[in-house]
């Protein structure tokens, strides 16, 4: 009688540069051995989430692959007819960083850990490919936002640059920022600010505006933002960098959106 040779789970945490997914990786780098660490690279990412992860690999003793569509954003934008990804047509994590992942994993049995924290109320990306099961070790062993915190302090890791002045990983034109941290973009990388501006487009035939934020395109924001910091109605958005800030004041608003949504997990976490 011929044996058969039982499939091997895998084992898959998805970094996406964030604290949350990060002081997972930390947390399980030594009770899964055989994790795989992916990053899934829109070619849009900030510079500052490429030297965290950098760190993150000198911690973890191996590798973080970077994983890729075959057709990048400005192919997509050309697909949706200029219209950009925004909270209700979220096609940029789709496209960009889901599909990447389930090409990855394929057919295999694979445990995908999540970093879904014990002390928020919500759902993540979870695959209908039957051969992925979602865990959330976070959630299983009441670690909570604090948690987080301490984890990345005490491995020496720290937290990537961009937190001096936003409050989640992902695109630097991600539809899901502040205002706040438009401002902190055009300050802190203006080239991408303006990369990130030339993609807002007017038709020329029915007048409509495809912008990043609904009812404004980012020069008008900007300029709004100025005209308040100078008349001292709004010192959030007028400081500059957040620099030498306790963990817990640079975190303090990040479970908050300006319209009550919340941004992409395989994104954001």
């Amino acid at each position: 009688m011929t044996s058969v040779t039982p499939k091997r789970t895998r084992h898959v945490l998805g970094l996406s540069g964030g604290k949350d997914s990060s002081a997972l990786a930390i947390y399980l780098r030594d009770r899964v051995p055989e994790m795989e660490y992916v990053f899934c690279d829109t070619g849009k990412e900030l510079p500052e989430t490429y030297e965290f992860l950098t760190l993150m690999e000198a911690y973890l003793g191996k590798p973080i692959l970077r994983l890729t569509s075959e057709r990048d954003f400005d192919h997509y934008l050309s697909v949706f007819n200029g219209y950009l990804p925004s909270s209700r047509m979220r096609w940029c994590t789709r496209l960009l960083k889901l599909k990447p992942f389930e090409e990855y994993v394929g057919a295999d049995e694979v445990i995908n850990y999540v970093g879904i924290r014990a002390d928020e109320q919500r759902e993540g990306y979870i695959s209908t490919k039957p051969n992925i099961k979602s865990v959330f070790p976070f959630r299983e062993d009441g670690i909570t936002k604090a948690d987080v915190l301490r984890i990345l302090e005490e491995s020496g890791v720290g937290i990537p640059g961009y937190y001096r002045w936003r409050t989640r990983s992902g695109c630097f034109f991600c539809f899901f920022q502040r205002k706040e941290e438009w401002v902190g973009l055009a300050r802190e990388h203006p080239q991408f600010f303006e990369e990130a501006k030339a993609y807002e487009k007017t038709d020329d035939e029915s007048g409509e505006r495809f912008t990043w934020r609904q009812g404004e395109t980012l020069d008008e924001l900007i300029e709004k933002e100025r005209l308040r910091g100078e008349r001292g109605e709004d010192a959030k958005t007028a400081r500059g960098p957040r620099r030498n800030l306790p963990l817990v004041s640079v975190f303090a608003e990040d479970d908050e959106d300006d319209d009550g949504e919340r941004p992409c997990l395989i994104c954001e976490l």
